[in-house]
């Protein structure tokens, strides 16, 4: 008896050890959604939640060398350039022109191999306890000419982080991209409500409460101006 239990220790040890981190992807109903602010946002009230946390940046376009994103995630954080960073795996892709991934690597000359991201992301799991990988554009953006952001969400099994606003048009862009999710089996974690800058502040609130209404099961996680307080930070109490 005691050999087994000796045994099932060691297993049980050696399996809390080989465990990889958890992977949520953040995605918007648009571009300059606020994706970003949110991402270095959740990963900094993950950390002062105990939780070894890292973001990640799918593809960037409109940059040399280095992705602005992730610049912004380490400068919302309160942190310098991590190791991963350096070695180019929290941004496997970086492109010169400003827009979508499949014609930013056209233009470059270059090809994204989904396969490279996925590696780079299973690499900082080995490390993290969460990896908030940040999309590019939209939940239907390109990848290439075959494949779009959200196959590529439905083929790894990652829950989704959405970012919405309460800026006039938002419901109709939240409900597609919901009714997407739906479709394609995708998780959604959490919706985030971006509320800066401030819109119509009538329409903000309606729109809040409507998606409250609608989605009651789906946590809804505010973001105010992201700041150096506490309270500028998301709840992330649904997403541990």
């Amino acid at each position: 008896m005691t050999k087994l239990l000796t045994y099932k220790f060691i297993s049980n040890k050696k399996q809390k050890k080989n465990m990889k981190g958890k992977v949520l992807f953040i995605s918007g109903i648009d571009t300059n959604i606020g994706k970003t602010f949110a991402t270095g946002a959740i990963a900094k009230a993950l950390a002062l939640a105990g939780k070894k946390v890292i973001t990640q940046k799918m593809v960037q376009t409109g940059c040399e060398r280095i992705s602005e994103d992730i610049e912004t995630h380490r400068r919302i954080q309160g942190i310098s350039f991590t190791e991963e960073d350096e070695r180019g795996l929290t941004c496997p892709y970086i492109f010169t022109y400003p827009c979508s991934p499949h014609m930013a690597a056209e233009r470059d000359g270059r090809s994204i191999d989904l396969d490279k991201i996925t590696q780079a992301t299973e690499r900082l799991r080995e490390r993290y306890e969460y990896v908030l990988l940040e999309g590019a554009g939209g939940l239907m953006v390109p990848n290439d000419m075959n494949s779009l952001a959200i196959d590529y969400v439905k083929e790894r099994g990652y829950p989704l982080l959405l970012v919405t606003s309460g800026k006039l048009g938002s419901i109709n862009h939240t409900l597609l991209c919901l009714f997407a999710c739906d479709k394609y089996g995708i998780e959604v974690k959490a919706i985030v409500y971006n509320l800066y800058p401030k819109a119509d502040p009538l329409i903000e609130a309606n729109t809040l409460d409507y998606l409250r209404m609608k989605f009651p099961r789906i946590p809804l996680l505010l973001l105010p101006e992201v700041g150096d307080r506490a309270e500028s930070l998301p709840d992330i109490r649904p997403l541990l």
